[in-house]
């Protein structure tokens, strides 16, 4: 990720059994002692760079796919000189963010919030994937890419009448004289199905038949 210009920025949930690793004599970091499980071998980054730089360029051009590269690398030899390269500059990365997850709450903060919308939209997924219980069981790659593609759409669409919903109901409650800070908005999600009848009978009447440009009436509220 740091080759290609972008910080990846996981939640290491074994992050307690890493170890950190750094460059120059160990006995440098007393303080780190326990935590340091040994040096970055420099020498194998300079002999590759040249390589590492030209996988790189491939992954940004799109002459290859990072998941080719990553079955390739994989298949090597243990002593492949670009695989050790490229673990040493994992090691590297690995040491940073570790450290800098240890000092900064505010990244943990953020990492823990892009965690959560992950998981929100997976359990929608699920729940809208409840006839195969979550799995793909087609044999074939293109049935497979076809399912997948139409609950992503449905996933899509129940984002998008959310966000629509939500956007107009907040609107209905400032023009009703509430005040509703701005600094909340960003922790509305657009990702809850509970108003969203996934499982039981589909009533279309012709005589509430929604006419286009236009919206479903809001619910009301009360107030206590």
């Amino acid at each position: 990720m740091q080759l290609l210009g972008f910080r990846f920025a996981p939640r290491i949930r074994d992050l307690k059994d890493k170890n950190l690793y750094v460059h120059g004599d160990i006995k440098a970091f007393p303080t780190l002692a326990s935590l340091i499980g040994g040096g970055i071998n420099v020498k194998h980054i300079r002999t590759q760079w040249d390589d590492v730089l030209r996988l790189a360029a491939s992954i940004k051009q799109g002459t290859v796919t990072a998941s080719l590269m990553l079955r390739k690398l994989g298949s090597y030899p243990r002593q492949n000189g670009l695989a050790m390269a490229l673990r040493e500059l994992g090691r590297i990365e690995r040491t940073l963010f570790t450290l800098d997850w240890l000092q900064n709450v505010e990244l943990r903060r953020r990492v823990q919030v892009g965690l959560n919308k992950g998981e929100a939209k997976n359990a929608l997924a699920r729940a809208v994937f409840f006839n195969r219980l979550g799995e793909l069981r087609d044999r074939s790659f293109e049935n497979q890419r076809y399912r997948a593609s139409g609950l992503n759409l449905v996933v899509a669409a129940i984002v998008l009448w959310n966000t629509v919903y939500l956007e107009r109901a907040i609107q209905a409650l400032r023009t009703r004289g509430r005040s509703i800070d701005d600094n909340l908005l960003q922790h509305l999600s657009p990702l809850g199905w509970e108003h969203i009848n996934l499982t039981g009978d589909y009533t279309l009447q012709q005589s509430k038949q929604v006419a286009p440009g236009k919206f479903r009436p809001l619910r009301p509220v009360s107030y206590s």
